[in-house]
């Protein structure tokens, strides 16, 4: 079944998600927080146990807490090897509790022709399943490659979120680890891309990548610290596009310029100067 333009709209859910201490430290861990970190190893963030310490939760957690398929099972058939994630943003209506449940409800916002491919849009909204009160909203795009030219819309383009002709206000780079995507993916997606050689050279990669989450993961990490002061209940949203793959192993460094009161551009790139994510905005409280 090709591409179904008319699954526009479907709503999937609301499903509930819940989550304990123990998965907030593990995805902590799977973005690199820790020893990779060069101003200490957040505590906050990777531990629950030590003294003068509480245990905090960062922000992306939301991708893995508040992501909604949005009745992807309505848009047709297709080979998930030619699946790359394209878009990602998240808004925060608070910091995330260390555990908790959220009711989630995902919706199918744009599918769109791009010829070589088809983009598949969603947003969902999660609340907290006992009070319903507002907890975060995560939008994504996916970007399925030869499942295009069925006649649809072209959607937006153009770049957004241009950064200023400058050099950035702040610089931080991390390294990920060789083994980062199999620690990853014990938050949740266990897609063979990230762990199989094989599936990966059938996406035509020499090897598996890392997740583009997991990327997106160690680049809040740079905008929580440097643009928030570590504090989550400073971090707003956070969006952002993925234009290269990264590779487990490869160092990422964060440049962020500061362009309004609680506003600021990013991107992220490898230590190859390839621009892996582009097109960032974040909004925090100053």
């Amino acid at each position: 079944m090709p591409i179904n333009p008319d699954a526009v709209g479907t709503e999937s859910g609301p499903t509930e998600r819940s989550w304990t201490s123990k998965d907030a430290l593990l995805y902590a861990l799977g973005v690199g927080a820790g020893a990779t970190d060069p101003t200490g190893f957040e505590l906050e963030f990777t531990t629950e146990n030590s003294k003068d310490v509480q245990q905090a939760v960062l922000p992306t957690f939301a991708v893995i807490v508040g992501g909604g398929g949005g009745g992807m099972r309505n848009v047709g058939t297709f080979n998930p090897a030619m699946l790359v994630h394209g878009e990602q943003a998240i808004e925060l209506h608070g910091p995330i509790p260390v555990e908790g449940t959220v009711r989630t409800t995902g919706r199918i916002t744009g599918i769109y022709d791009k010829g070589s491919g088809a983009v598949i849009a969603t947003e969902a909204e999660s609340v907290d399943a006992e009070t319903g009160e507002p907890r975060f909203t995560t939008r994504s795009s996916v970007f399925i490659r030869g499942e295009g030219g069925f006649g649809g819309d072209r959607g937006p383009s153009g770049p957004r979120n241009v950064a200023p002709d400058r050099d950035a206000d702040h610089v931080v780079t991390y390294e990920t680890r060789p083994d980062q995507a199999l620690l990853y993916r014990l938050s949740g997606d266990r897609n063979p891309l990230h762990s199989d050689p094989e599936f990966a050279k059938m996406a035509g990669f020499d090897r598996p990548i890392l997740h583009g989450l997991c990327t997106y993961g160690f680049t809040g990490r740079a905008l929580l610290h440097t643009l928030c002061g570590s504090d989550p209940a400073r971090f707003r949203s956070m969006e952002a596009r993925f234009s290269k793959p990264v590779f487990p192993g490869d160092t990422l460094t964060v440049r962020m310029w500061v362009t309004g009161d609680g506003e600021a551009l990013f991107r992220t790139e490898t230590q190859t100067g390839d621009v892996v994510i582009d097109q960032g905005r974040a909004t925090f409280t100053p």
